[in-house]
């Protein structure tokens, strides 16, 4: 648990209610319990006051009058990350922009959307679906999450290997920075002048400002789409396959792996006729018809090659979408196998899969802790899935414990401590792991350039102390803090 509600200034709240009319304001504590946290369920913190506006001229005074009260808030949108990235404040404003859900604006020749940060993944592909196009970053939980929170987040998905994250497909921004002030940058070219500031905020896990509006690069569907199932007798044989079809120079849309605790929730879950195996991989490849047919069948030769002991590949778009509703449901499924469970992330060389997929296994019998695994397979990104029962006292720390030493081991193998779902407060402290004192003190130098008084989003990405009077208990920067900063630098 962090912290607890505290009552803020009633004449500041009464100044948000004026700016969102009674509709948009949740002043009851109990009410406030719904935003207590993210989909990482384990770091808890009830807002001071929460906040729904409709509109970005809401946005904007609502920080503006943040700002002049020096009062911290936490933009979040439908609550889907897993770093505790939307953690909110307790004596802080929480501006929840899932009212903000509007498509502006649709440009089907040049292949390009402009929509509000609360408009889901999947919205996006079904307002073009009927031009031929879509929009390629779909995390698992592109049916709910929201646009901005992809844009926070740098969000990718099963189908990143090969088109790429978030910051591929996001060409301009309109943003509310931390004193207020509204921004555009970027636009509908595909390369604009000056600095690149929509690549600092994406993927800044809403630490720099509050985005409103986001436009966004859409793909042609490809003329051609071919999937298989392969089953695997271990993670070993599987985590061969996997570096032997990139090896050969094949670039799949897409390549996942589940292994058996994962495929038998998936199983339990939606009945998606996945065969009983200790490792799966779902292989798509996509693009020209003639190219698909070619490589498929080398993609085919490489599993049998590397140990599959059954392929199926999907005769129809039913049978393929069978095949990733049971990828899909894997995170939801644990909760068939275990009561509580701890989704970590990271990301690792491709190459070291069955190394550090062996380390984890023996990590599981070492903790006794069941550890489910289930990842972007071609691009190296884990999201070890350890189960415990919160009820049992230590339980949850020592699968704190066990998260973060499977971090230890993509640190040890190349990798890093995330791959999609951010630092967030969850990884903050493992930052130092990856990063030395200068890296840590140039990126804050750019977080302090946006937020100098450390007001949005406090508390996240960077470990304590912070600089920028982002220090915990603290709303604004004291001036020796600032001063301090500025000779150093």
């Amino acid at each position: 648990m962090v912290g607890v509600a505290t009552q803020l200034d009633a004449a500041f709240v009464d100044e948000l209610e004026r700016i969102v009319g009674r509709g948009g304001i949740v002043r009851d504590p109990v009410e406030r319990l719904t935003y207590e946290s993210d989909a990482l369920t384990h770091l808890r913190a009830v807002p001071g006051v929460v906040v729904l506006p409709e509109t970005a001229a809401q946005v904007q005074a609502v920080v503006r009058a943040c700002h002049r009260a020096g009062v911290p808030f936490v933009a979040r949108g439908h609550g889907t990350g897993l770093s505790g990235g939307a953690l909110p404040h307790p004596e802080g404003v929480l501006l929840v922009l899932t009212r903000l859900d509007r498509i502006l604006e649709v440009d089907i020749p040049n292949q390009r959307i402009t929509v509000e940060p609360g408009v889901t993944n999947s919205a996006v592909t079904a307002r073009v679906a009927s031009a031929g196009l879509y929009f390629a970053p779909d995390p698992s939980s592109q049916q709910i999450c929201s646009i901005g929170g992809n844009v926070a987040e740098n969000s990718g998905g099963a189908h990143c290997l090969k088109y790429g994250f978030t910051a591929h497909h996001v060409l301009g921004l309109e943003a509310v920075l931390p004193d207020g002030e509204m921004v555009h940058l970027g636009g509908s070219a595909l390369d604009a002048p000056g600095y690149d500031l929509v690549g600092a905020i994406v993927g800044s896990e809403g630490t720099l400002a509050v985005v409103t509006k986001v436009t966004l690069r859409l793909l042609r569907r490809p003329e051609a789409v071919q999937t298989l199932l392969a089953a695997f007798d271990s993670t070993d044989a599987a985590g061969t396959a996997v570096s032997d079809i990139i090896a050969a120079g094949i670039i799949p849309a897409a390549v996942e792996m589940m292994d058996r605790l994962t495929v038998e929730a998936a199983e339990a879950a939606v009945h998606c006729g996945f065969p009983v195996a200790e490792a799966i991989l779902i292989v798509e490849l996509d693009g020209p018809r003639f190219e698909v047919t070619a490589l498929f069948g080398e993609v085919e030769a490489i599993c049998r090659r590397d140990g599959a002991r059954e392929i199926r590949v999907a005769r129809d778009a039913d049978e393929r979408a069978g095949f990733w509703r049971g990828r899909k449901a894997a995170f939801a499924a644990m909760g068939r196998v275990s009561p509580d469970y701890y989704v970590q992330d990271g990301v690792i060389p491709r190459t070291k899969l069955p190394e550090v997929l062996r380390r984890i296994r023996e990590l599981e019998e070492r903790s006794g802790l069941r550890v489910g695994n289930v990842f972007h397979a071609g691009d190296g990104n884990l999201h070890p899935l350890i189960c415990y029962d919160d009820s049992v006292p230590g339980q949850a720390e020592l699968a704190a414990e066990v998260a973060g030493e499977i971090l230890g081991y993509c640190i040890d193998a190349g990798g890093s401590i995330t791959g999609e779902h951010g630092v967030g407060a969850d990884k903050a402290k493992h930052m130092p792991r990856v990063f030395s004192a200068d890296d840590l003190d140039t990126m804050q130098l750019l977080r302090c350039a946006f937020d100098p008084t450390g007001i949005c989003n406090p508390g996240k990405v960077f470990p304590a102390p912070r600089l920028c009077g982002e220090v915990p208990g603290k709303y604004r920067a004291h001036p020796a803090e600032l001063a301090g900063l500025a000779e150093r630098f």
